[in-house]
């Protein structure tokens, strides 16, 4: 099974590491759900992620989506190359 770990870096600040895919998205989101509930701003840097999908974008677009509802900014660093990639051809890039 791939595994993941987002660590909290403080202040909104966190790093996702390991795999972003459909076999630990749900997870990673319900980890997200208690990390992120008490800032009003985040950063997520995912230079440390190896393994990206397409449910791994579904995430991005849902932190996104959860954000803009919540009135909360979130912001992206070191997205993978194939996040970017799906991202380009469903068009959606502009999203991220």
């Amino acid at each position: 099974m791939s595994e993941f770990e987002i660590k909290d870096l403080g202040e909104g600040r966190f790093e996702l590491s390991g795999a972003m895919s459909f076999e630990t998205a749900a997870q990673i989101l319900r980890e997200s759900d208690r990390l992120f509930a008490r800032h009003g701003s985040l950063s997520i840097d995912f230079a440390g992620v190896d393994d990206a999908d397409s449910a791994g974008l579904a995430l991005l677009l849902e932190w996104r989506s959860r954000a803009r509802r919540d009135g909360t900014e979130v912001h992206y660093s070191g997205l993978p190359q194939s996040i970017l990639s799906i991202a380009r051809t469903t068009e959606v890039d502009h999203l991220l």
